[in-house]
């Protein structure tokens, strides 16, 4: 390494190494040994996760040590066997947030090792947990509890709450694919009673078949008065995944008046030429006023619920077939200070229609969308936005690179144009991409 970089102060290389990408540090590391000691520096790995396979004793001491000096508390294990677990809990005891890919009832016994876990997600297999939720050292500890892909008998309303309520002290809970058959009006209430710190839910459950679900459907009466006793919840943000628009009770949003956000994810029904069923989507949309970030996956037409959406929605992401103009011109009116909008139409898709976006929505500042069918020359338009400062191209692996060099010209170089999403949270369920 040449002498004038060795006399730059270790803060200004600890602020440059800051930029780099994971990959980028690592590399950066295996040039001297001075930077090996400035990139392993614990700023520079806040908030990352080290994936861990526990192949062929691959982790030695020294392996271990270098995590420790990174002060690295988040791991994802790719792994069920107690061994490996118990030899995780022994090199990193600070760890606060554990993702297990593949579990057991074994493995799971040896959540109580982790003493300072704050944040657990389960992938699969968790069924011992939800029947034991002691397997935990201290379930009120817990701040984050994230379910996905668990085999289990179906479960009752009351055994769901009662697994929910020891964790007390829960800011997000996401449970997906349960089988609890019960109206997702309920399974909301009830969790923001039990829950009331509560802040994210994110729900994917079954229904059963119709004439099932009628005869264990809850009467209106007492439906009501569970609202009731839900009264005011500190949820801020609710993700329903798998949705059946018409078998949800209109009533799903009293029970969370305060929603800043709402993700609503539709299976996809075929159509049968039966008549439309009520869209409930509509009266939802009108019982959140404060709703600022909407998320909205193969819904209904969008003609059907739109004049419902709040103006107060600034995040708007729309993944719907069929999108027309008129469509797109109707939710322009709706939310007249829209910033972020995430807009795909596939398998159709928007077309000329592109280069109305910069009139319809004129004060956005990051917007998404796909690029194949579009004419060069309407969505070189979206140059207009003077806001703009972020472009995700959906399909960007079509685009030629002097087509990335056009749009950021004519925008003055002031617009970040990416054809790759942002590196993605560990932490977040591949149920929700």
């Amino acid at each position: 390494m040449a002498q004038p970089a060795l006399q730059l102060p270790s803060e200004v290389w600890n602020h440059v190494f800051g930029y780099l990408s994971p990959a980028d540090k690592f590399s950066v590391r295996a040039s001297c040994k001075y930077f090996k000691e400035l990139v392993d520096h614990g700023s520079l790995w806040k908030d990352w996760s080290i994936v861990l396979r526990f192949q062929r004793d691959s982790y030695d001491s020294h392996f271990w040590a270098t995590l420790r000096h990174r002060k690295v508390t988040s791991a994802v294990v790719r792994s069920c066997k107690v061994k490996d677990f118990k030899n995780l809990a022994r090199c990193l005891p600070a760890l606060t947030t554990l993702v297990m890919w593949q579990s057991s009832r074994e493995s799971l016994a040896c959540l109580k090792d982790f003493t300072n876990l704050k944040r657990l997600a389960i992938r699969s297999s968790c069924a011992p947990l939800l029947l034991d939720p002691s397997a935990v050292l201290q379930p009120q500890q817990l701040t984050h509890l994230s379910i996905c892909d668990f085999t289990s008998t179906t479960l009752t309303l009351d055994t769901f709450i009662s697994f929910s309520s020891q964790f007390t002290n829960l800011l997000s809970l996401v449970c997906h694919h349960l089988r609890v058959f019960q109206d997702a009006a309920w399974l909301v209430a009830s969790i923001s009673v039990c829950l009331p710190k509560l802040k994210h839910l994110s729900l994917s459950h079954e229904n059963m078949p119709q004439l099932i679900y009628d005869w264990h459907r809850p009467n209106p009466g007492s439906l009501e008065g569970a609202h009731r006793q839900a009264g005011a919840t500190s949820l801020s943000s609710l993700e329903l995944l798998s949705c059946f628009d018409y078998l949800d009770s209109e009533d799903l949003m009293k029970p969370v008046p305060g929603l800043k956000s709402l993700s609503i994810m539709y299976r996809v029904i075929s159509d049968n030429g039966m008549p439309a069923p009520a869209c409930r989507l509509k009266t939802w949309l009108s019982d959140l006023p404060q709703l600022s970030t909407l998320v909205i996956l193969r819904s209904p037409p969008v003609q059907r619920y739109v004049t419902s959406i709040p103006a107060t929605v600034t995040s708007l992401t729309l993944c719907v077939a069929g999108l027309s103009s008129e469509d797109m011109a109707a939710v322009a009116v709706q939310v007249p200070n829209l910033l972020h909008l995430h807009i795909d139409s596939w398998p159709s898709h928007l077309g000329a229609h592109v280069a109305q976006i910069p009139q319809l929505f004129p004060k956005l500042k990051s917007l998404k969308l796909r690029h194949e069918h579009v004419p060069e020359k309407d969505f070189l338009q979206l140059h207009q936005l003077q806001d703009l400062e972020y472009l995700e191209i959906l399909d960007g692996h079509n685009c030629l690179p002097e087509f990335f060099g056009k749009i950021k010209a004519l925008a003055n170089n002031r617009l970040q144009v990416t054809a790759s999403p942002q590196q993605r949270d560990v932490w977040s369920c591949t149920c929700a991409l």
